[in-house]
């Protein structure tokens, strides 16, 4: 296999760049979209298919996206596969909390 996800065994793509003194979450969502999805490996899907959805993530957004944006696109993906929320029902969370940041 040769994806965009396997980059650390490619050649040419240059150094991955190391922050110093980086924390384990940058901000809040961060935490909680490894809490929900720790949650979910558990309880639903095996660690395996949720290495698998984020294989499944389209390269340029694979590429555009930070570790935890990867996360989060692997969890939404297998909660409509497997019927626990809709696509629409993730969307109209995204737009209310969208809705909500921007009153703040």
């Amino acid at each position: 296999m040769n994806g965009p996800h396997d980059m650390g065994g490619m050649q040419g793509l240059g150094p991955i760049p190391i922050e110093e003194d980086e924390p384990v979450f940058h901000s809040d969502w961060e935490a909680k979209v490894f809490a929900m999805s720790f949650a979910t490996f558990i309880n639903y899907f095996p660690v395996d298919e949720t290495r698998h959805a984020s294989e499944r993530i389209p390269p340029g957004r694979y590429l555009s996206s930070s570790y935890y944006e990867r996360w989060l696109y692997a969890l939404e993906l297998l909660l409509a596969e497997h019927d626990l929320l809709s696509p629409a029902e993730i969307e109209a969370r995204v737009a209310h909390l969208k809705q909500k940041a921007e009153a703040e």
